[in-house]
């Protein structure tokens, strides 16, 4: 975490797509506690790194607490905190700080977030006024409900699980609304980055190393991520000059360029020949959705979250009104607090299999009774201090599916506009598959 005022090789387009397989996942999405001592207080865990407009040595531990009075950015690179950082130091809106720092993100964290996959937006500007910006993939017009049948790993491996990117033209809409540097001065960073290359994070190398079978399997990771049949190691350097090309590309002409012009077209021949299904036209059709965020007063805290079809606000929401039942801070304290808000948990993951997209399905009930005392009161009662249970006891329906592949950005400016930010491509590396034009991996 910054804070501002604080006491290889080269290879092809090599940005990870989202599978379509990995749509109905859920993840604790961009949640806003307007409050940053709350999540650390009821949870016991530091806050996220952060680089703080004002000092900027700090410690050299991953976690350590930063408090600023002009403005902070958290990432979970230093780098892309340092480039949102700069970004407020100019003048910027939090919403400049958010674009520069996830594109730096789909650069140098390629396993977890990139302009291939999707995000969710919360912006809570300093008069108030809140919105929530969906953009999230969405699958293909040609995409059916047997598709998959006969071949499960097509729907989070290959050309076929590739669904239509959303986290470019959200990034772009929410700058054209609150952005207030250049378009060009934001892309620039993530650009040079993928240009002249990037050391590789030990946290990048842990992910290729659970991944290391899906890189080798994938010409164009394979040969950004490997050197003589190897991985590169932590400190290795990687160069992806071809993501670079589509950024300064993007950075010209804007995202008609990768929506609905050169790289796009590219982009989706290159998929069709490897047994894909995107077309141009579900580029140019894809549409960021405007939603209002979910809200609740939890322990004289106003909460905000994303709406579905994310699941993290309301499970965060429920989580806390289960743990408020306790008292704080004390009933929720050591190991029996620690074992309290575990059970917090498990109730929350198994009640959020209830919802969906609302575009598609009614999740009013599900999100009333998620955001309601008197229903967290009913689950903290089966929660025993003495005891846990298997799954069926909570009302869980079906395993939950592996979720990494997500990163997150929290940022607040000079002005005290906020933004809180999960961009994601569903599983490392999203596809695993790299289109030869561009250095970029699609999400799945």
């Amino acid at each position: 975490m910054l804070g501002w005022g604080e006491s290889g090789k080269t290879s092809p387009f090599a940005c990870a797509f989202s599978a379509i397989g990995y749509y109905t996942q859920w993840h604790l999405h961009a949640t806003f506690l307007l409050s940053w001592t709350t999540i650390a207080f009821l949870f016991k865990t530091p806050l996220l790194p952060t680089l703080g407009l004002g000092n900027l040595g700090g410690p050299a531990h991953r976690r350590h607490e930063v408090v600023a009075s002009h403005g902070v950015v958290a990432t979970d690179d230093e780098r892309c905190s340092r480039i949102g950082l700069d970004a407020l130091r100019e003048g910027g809106h939090a919403v400049d700080a958010a674009v520069a720092a996830s594109l730096c993100l789909g650069v140098v964290g390629l396993a977890s977030s990139g302009m291939g996959g999707g995000s969710f937006m919360l912006i809570l500007l300093a008069n108030g006024e809140a919105q929530a910006f969906d953009m999230r993939e969405t699958a293909p017009m040609k995409a059916s409900e047997d598709m998959y049948a006969g071949n499960a790993t097509k729907k989070t491996k290959g050309a076929l699980s590739i669904a239509v990117p959303g986290e470019l033209a959200g990034l772009h809409r929410a700058w054209r609304k609150y952005g207030r540097l250049p378009w060009k001065r934001l892309v620039r960073p993530a650009e040079q980055l993928a240009f002249k290359g990037f050391k590789i994070s030990p946290y990048l190398h842990m992910q290729m190393v659970k991944t290391e079978s899906g890189i080798l399997a994938d010409k164009g990771l394979r040969n950004l991520l490997t050197s003589n049949g190897q991985l590169l190691q932590p400190g290795d350097i990687c160069l992806n000059k071809k993501l670079a090309h589509t950024l300064r590309m993007i950075s010209k002409h804007g995202i008609e360029a990768f929506y609905n012009g050169s790289v796009g077209s590219k982009l989706v021949k290159d998929i069709q020949k490897a047994g894909g299904i995107l077309t141009r036209e579900d580029l140019q059709r894809y549409q960021v959705k405007m939603r209002d965020p979910i809200v609740a007063d939890i322990l004289g805290f106003k909460i905000l979250g994303m709406p579905p079809p994310s699941s993290g606000g309301a499970s965060m929401m429920l989580i806390l009104n289960i743990l408020a039942q306790y008292g704080a801070p004390s009933g929720i304290s050591g190991p029996l607090g620690i074992h309290r808000e575990i059970e917090a948990l498990k109730h929350a993951f198994a009640v959020r299999m209830n919802l969906g997209d609302p575009d598609f399905i009614n999740v009013t009930e599900v999100v009333s009774d998620m955001l309601s005392p008197k229903f967290a009161e009913t689950l903290k009662k089966t929660i025993h201090d003495n005891m846990t249970f298997d799954p069926r006891y909570y009302g869980g329906r079906w395993n939950q599916i592996h979720d990494h592949g997500t990163s997150h950005i929290s940022i607040v400016d000079t002005e005290r506009n906020a933004v809180s930010m999960t961009n994601t491509v569903n599983a490392y590396f999203g596809s695993k598959y790299t289109v030869s034009e561009h250095g970029n991996t699609p999400e799945q």
